[in-house]
C-alpha cells in the first residue's frame, strides 16, 4: 500500500514538470504572436496562488477508476524528455527577455496547478513575466515618439517647399502693379489711352466742350484702361452698366425720353416748312455711309463692311443717342470710336458749322428777316407727337422705339397733368442715365479697339458726314429762300443737325453777328427739332435695310 502511494506521487511530479514546460511554452508564443504587438500598456499584476499539495486536480488529470497513467517505460521517457527540455526552456525565455513585450493577461480565474517538486525547473511565474514586458515597452513607445516627432518635421519641410521665396513675393508684388503693366506694349497702349481720356476731361471742363457727356466719357475710359483692375472686363461695374444699357439699348431710349420732355415742337408745327431742312441734313449720313464703303476699296489697312459703313454714317445726324442705339446694334466693335467721334463734333459745332455756313451763303443772306411765328395752340402740340407716332408705325416700324421714347417724353411735357413726370424725365432720369451712358461708352475705349486705322477713318468720315449735313441744309435753305414767297434764311438750314439746341444757338450768334436785330433761334428750333426726327428715321431705315436688332 505504501509502495502503491509512493508511485502515485512520482507521477503526479512527472505530470507537474510537464504541464510547467507546456505552460512556459505557451507563454513563449504569446509573446512573440502579431495580437500581442498591439495589445495596450501593461496592466496590474493579479497576484497569483502559489501551487500547494493539497489542491487535488486528480478529477481533472487522472481516471477516476485509479488505473495509472503512465506504464514504467514511459515514465522513465517523460522524466528524460523533461530534464532535457527544461534548462532549453530557460536558456530561450531568457534570450527573449529583453525583446518581449506586453502579453495579455492570463485569467482571473485560471487555475493554479500543484507541484510536488518545484526545484525541478526554473519556469517564470505570471509576475516575472509582467515585470519583464515593461523592460521592452519603453523600447516600443520611444520608437513611436520618434516617428511622432519626425511627422510634423516632414510637414514643416513639404510646407516650407510650398512657400514662395522672398524674391518670388516681391516678383508677384511687381507684377500686379500698374507700372510693371505699363511697360509692356499692350500697357503703353493703354497708357495712350489714358492720355487721350484726359484729353477728353479737359476738353470737358477748360472748354466746355459737351461736358455733361464727355466728361462721364473721359471717365469711363481712364478707368476701363487702369491695368489688373478688371473694371471693364466681364465681372466690372462699368461692363455691367454696359451690358444692362448700352447692349439692350436701353440708355440711348430714355436720353431720348429725356430729350422729348424737354423740346418744344411748336417752332415746327407753325412753320412745317423747314423739316425740309432737317431731312437735308441728314444727307451727310448716307455721304459717310458711301464714302466709308469707297474709303475700304481703295485703303489695304481700313476695312469696313456695309454695317460698319452705316453705323459711321449716323454720325453726320450729330445724334448722340441715336448713333449709340444703331452702332450698338449694327457694329458693337465701334461704339467707343464713334460715340466719342459723334459727342465730340457735337461738342464742336461753334467750331465747325460757322466757315462753312458763311462760306455757302452772302452777306445778304444772312442779313434777311424772317416773318415772326404764329402762335401754336395747347391741342396742335398734344395731336403732334401722337400723330407722328402713329404715322412712324404706319410707315416704318423700325425707327418706332426712338421715336416712341421721343414723343412719350414730349407728350408728358404737353399734356400738363403729369408734371412731375415731365420733371423727371427732364431733371433726375436723364441726368443719371446721362452719367451711365457716359461711362460705359467711355469703358469701351480700350486701345486694341481705339487705337487702331479704322478709328482714324471713323474720325475722319464722321467729320466729312457733319460738315455735309451742314452744308446739305444750307444749301437747301438758300434753295427755298428762292421760290418760297416768304423769306427764309439760309442759315436756318445749319440747325437740320439734331444737336439740340446747340446747332440753333450757332445759327442765332452767326444772325446777330451780321444784323443785330436778326433772331434766328425760334426760326432755327425748326430744322433742329425736325433734324432730331430725321435722324431717327434715318437709323430705322438702316435697320431695316441692314436688319439689324431693334
Amino acid at each position: 500500500m505504501h509502495s502503491k502511494s509512493n508511485s502515485h506521487a512520482n507521477n503526479l511530479a512527472y505530470m507537474g514538470k510537464l504541464l510547467q514546460v507546456l505552460l512556459a511554452v505557451t507563454l513563449l508564443l504569446a509573446l512573440h504572436s502579431p495580437v500581442y504587438a498591439q495589445s495596450p500598456a501593461p496592466q496590474t499584476a493579479h497576484p497569483t496562488v502559489a501551487p500547494t499539495e493539497t489542491e487535488d486536480f486528480d478529477h481533472n488529470v487522472f481516471p477516476q477508476d485509479g488505473s495509472q497513467p503512465f506504464s514504467p517505460e514511459e515514465r522513465t521517457q517523460v522524466e528524460e524528455t523533461v530534464e532535457s527540455s527544461a534548462p532549453d526552456t530557460v536558456t530561450a525565455e531568457a534570450s527573449h527577455e529583453n525583446k518581449t513585450v506586453d502579453t495579455p493577461q492570463a485569467s482571473d480565474t485560471q487555475e493554479a496547478i500543484p507541484i510536488s517538486k518545484p526545484e525541478a525547473t526554473a519556469v517564470p511565474s505570471a509576475a516575472q513575466v509582467q515585470d519583464s514586458a515593461p523592460t521592452a515597452q519603453p523600447e516600443v513607445e520611444a520608437t513611436v515618439i520618434e516617428v511622432e516627432e519626425d511627422t510634423p518635421a516632414a510637414k514643416t519641410s513639404t510646407e516650407a517647399t510650398e512657400v514662395k521665396s522672398a524674391s518670388e513675393s516681391a516678383q508677384i508684388i511687381w507684377q500686379s502693379t500698374g507700372l510693371s503693366a505699363f511697360a509692356t506694349a499692350e500697357g503703353f497702349k493703354m497708357l495712350i489711352m489714358i492720355c487721350v481720356s484726359l484729353l477728353l476731361i479737359y476738353l470737358a471742363i477748360v472748354k466746355e466742350f459737351e461736358p455733361l457727356l464727355l466728361l462721364p466719357i473721359g471717365m469711363g475710359g481712364l478707368l476701363s484702361n487702369i491695368p489688373n483692375a478688371g473694371i471693364a472686363e466681364p465681372g466690372g461695374f462699368l461692363h455691367v452698366i454696359y451690358t444692362a444699357g448700352i447692349e439692350t439699348g436701353l440708355f440711348p431710349l430714355l436720353i431720348f425720353m429725356g430729350v422729348g420732355a424737354m423740346t418744344d415742337f411748336g417752332p415746327l408745327i407753325a412753320n412745317p416748312r423747314t423739316a425740309l431742312l432737317g431731312g437735308a441734313a441728314q444727307f451727310g449720313i448716307f455721304f459717310a455711309l458711301i464714302g466709308a464703303l469707297v474709303l475700304s476699296q481703295f485703303v489695304p489697312f481700313i476695312q469696313f463692311d456695309l454695317k460698319d459703313a452705316a453705323s459711321i454714317g449716323i454720325i453726320g445726324g450729330a445724334d448722340g443717342p441715336t448713333a449709340i442705339f444703331l452702332t450698338s446694334r449694327l457694329s458693337p466693335d465701334l461704339l467707343g470710336s464713334i460715340a466719342v467721334a459723334a459727342y465730340s463734333y457735337m461738342a464742336l459745332v461753334p467750331i465747325i458749322q460757322p466757315p462753312i455756313m458763311k462760306a455757302l451763303t452772302t452777306e445778304s443772306e444772312r442779313n434777311i428777316v424772317m416773318r415772326q411765328l404764329r402762335p401754336v395752340s395747347k391741342t396742335e402740340k398734344i395731336v403732334f407727337p401722337l400723330a407722328v407716332l402713329l404715322l412712324c408705325a404706319l410707315l416704318l416700324p423700325s425707327a418706332a422705339p426712338l421715336m416712341g421714347a421721343l414723343m412719350f417724353g414730349n407728350l408728358a411735357r404737353e399734356c400738363g397733368v403729369v408734371n412731375r413726370l415731365s420733371d423727371t424725365m427732364q431733371n433726375a432720369l436723364c441726368n443719371i442715365v446721362t452719367i451711365m451712358l457716359g461711362t460705359a461708352v467711355g469703358s469701351k475705349l480700350a486701345a486694341d479697339k481705339f487705337l487702331t486705322p479704322e478709328t482714324l477713318g471713323i474720325l475722319l468720315l464722321g467729320l466729312i458726314a457733319f460738315c455735309v449735313g451742314t452744308a446739305s441744309g444750307v444749301l437747301l435753305g438758300k434753295l427755298m429762300n428762292k421760290f418760297s414767297k416768304d423769306p427764309i434764311n439760309p442759315l436756318i438750314g445749319a440747325a437740320g443737325v439734331s444737336a439740340v439746341p446747340m446747332a440753333a444757338r450757332v445759327v442765332n450768334k452767326v444772325g446777330l453777328e451780321t444784323n443785330p436785330r436778326n433772331f434766328l433761334l425760334m426760326h432755327a428750333m425748326g430744322p433742329n427739332v425736325s433734324g432730331v426726327i430725321g435722324s431717327a428715321v434715318a437709323a430705322g431705315v438702316l435697320l431695316a435695310l441692314l436688319g439689324g436688332k431693334f
